[in-house]
C-alpha cells in the first residue's frame, strides 16, 4: 500500500495502544498484545499533515474536500442550493482556517455553479488573513461533441473564468470518454491535458475514474511530455475497496507514482453513523435515499460499531475514522462538507492516523458489510 505521512519536518510520535484500542484490535488479531509500537497510530501537527500529489510539486492537506454539493442544481444533494450558500461559505472559511486547502470541484457540479461559488467565496473572504490559500482542482467533462485535444484547454479556460482564476492547481479528465463515437477520443484528451499544463493553465494534471490500463497509458503520455501526473480520483471507502482488492487500479497508481484521491470516503454518508435503520425512510430525500434502505443500514451496524469503538480511542466520530482509514491506506480523501460543523469534522481528520491493528479490525468488520456499487465509468 502507499504510505501517507506527515511532512518530513514534523515529528511523528507513536504511542502504545490503549486498553480500548487493544480490545478493538482483538477483532483482527488473536494476540493483540503482540502489536508493536510501530503498528500504533501516528500523530503530527494538522498544519504539517500534507501530501505531495503524484509526480507533481503540489503539496496539499492530507485530506481535502469535495465541492460537489455546493451550488448543486441537479437535486441530488439539495433542492435549495441558494438557501445553503451561507452555510457553504462558512464551510469554506472553516476549512481554510483549519488548514484544509485542497478543494475539488468540476464543471458539471451544479452545471458550473460550484465553480462560480468558489469565485464568490474567494471575494467574500478577501482580506481575512487567517485563511490558507486554496489549492483548487477542477475537471473536464468528456461530453458528446467534444472530440479534439483543443476542447480540453478550451473547457479549462471556461472553468477558470467561472473560478475567477488565471490558473488552477490541478486539472483532471472527469471520466473516460465512451460511447457516442467518442471511444477514440481519450488519447486526444490526454494530449489536451498536456496542452493545459504547457500553456500554464494548471500546475499539474490528473484523471478520474480511470481503470488500471488507462492509468498506465496516461502515465506513458504524460511522462513523454514531461507533464506531472498528480492523481487518479476514484471511488474508495471501507465498503468499496475494489480499486485496491479487485481491479488493480491502486497498484497501477503506485507503479507510476500517482496519488489516488478518494471520493465518497464515507460512502455518501452511510459510514457517518447518523442514520438509523428505523428512520431510513425519513432520513434522506431525493436520489441519494436509495443508499439508505432499512436493510442496508441494518447490515452496516457491525461496521458502524467498530468505527465508533476506534473513534472512542482517538476522540473521533465514525465519519472521521472512515476518512482517516482512507488516509492511512495512502489515498487523499475528499469528503463533502456543506456547513461549518461538517468542515470542522473534516479538519479533525488531520494530524493523526488509525493504527495498523485498528485498520485490520475495521477491514474485518467491513468485509461483513454489503459493498457499495462502483461508478460505471471504471469499466469504460
Amino acid at each position: 500500500m502507499f504510505s501517507v505521512t506527515a511532512s518530513p519536518t514534523a515529528a511523528v510520535a507513536r504511542a502504545p495502544p490503549s486498553r480500548r484500542a487493544r480490545r478493538v484490535a482483538a477483532r483482527a488479531s488473536a494476540e493483540p498484545s503482540d502489536v508493536s509500537t510501530a503498528s500504533t497510530a501516528s500523530t503530527a501537527s494538522p498544519a504539517t499533515d500534507r501530501v505531495t500529489l503524484g509526480t507533481s510539486d503540489l503539496s496539499v492537506s492530507a485530506t481535502g474536500v469535495g465541492a460537489w454539493a455546493w451550488g448543486d442544481r441537479s437535486g441530488y444533494w439539495t433542492d435549495d442550493w441558494k438557501g445553503q450558500r451561507v452555510e457553504n461559505l462558512e464551510a469554506y472559511k472553516t476549512l481554510l482556517r483549519s488548514g484544509v486547502d485542497f478543494i475539488d470541484t468540476a464543471e458539471v457540479y451544479g452545471f458550473g455553479k460550484s465553480e462560480e461559488l468558489l469565485a464568490e467565496f474567494a471575494k467574500d473572504v478577501d482580506g481575512e488573513t487567517d485563511l490558507a490559500a486554496p489549492a483548487l482542482a477542477t475537471k473536464f467533462a468528456p461530453i458528446p461533441f467534444r472530440w479534439s485535444a483543443e476542447d480540453v484547454p478550451r473547457a479549462l479556460e471556461a472553468s477558470l473564468k467561472r473560478l475567477g482564476a488565471k490558473k488552477t492547481a490541478l486539472y483532471m479528465q472527469h471520466w473516460p470518454a465512451f460511447g457516442f463515437g467518442a471511444d477514440g477520443c481519450n488519447e486526444r484528451f490526454l494530449e489536451g491535458l498536456c496542452l493545459c499544463y504547457e500553456r500554464g493553465l494548471c500546475d499539474a494534471v490528473g484523471v478520474s475514474n480511470f481503470n488500471a490500463d488507462r492509468v498506465k497509458a496516461a502515465a506513458r503520455v504524460f511522462k513523454a511530455r514531461g507533464v506531472p501526473f498528480a492523481s487518479n480520483q476514484i471511488q474508495y471507502s471501507l465498503v468499496y475497496r475494489a480499486p485496491e482488492l479487485d481491479t488493480g487500479v491502486i497498484e497501477a497508481c503506485r507503479e507510476h507514482g500517482v496519488t489516488p484521491v478518494a471520493y465518497s470516503p464515507m460512502a455518501q454518508g452511510l459510514l457517518t453513523g447518523k442514520y438509523s435503520a428505523s428512520a431510513s425512510a425519513q432520513s434522506v430525500k431525493g436520489p441519494r435515499g436509495g443508499i439508505f434502505t432499512e436493510s442496508r443500514l441494518s447490515d452496516v451496524d457491525g461496521l458502524i460499531q467498530t468505527l465508533r469503538e476506534v473513534g472512542d480511542v482517538h476522540g473521533k466520530t465514525p465519519a472521521q475514522v472512515a476518512v482517516n482509514w482512507c488516509m492511512a491506506k495512502g489515498t487523499v480523501p475528499i469528503p463533502g462538507a456543506k456547513n461549518a460543523s461538517q468542515a470542522a469534522s473534516v479538519a479533525g481528520c488531520l494530524g493523526w492516523r488509525v493504527s495498523e491493528a485498528e485498520m485490520q479490525a475495521l477491514e474485518k468488520a467491513a468485509a461483513m458489510a454489503p459493498k457499495s456499487p462502483g461508478a460505471p465509468f471504471e469499466k469504460w
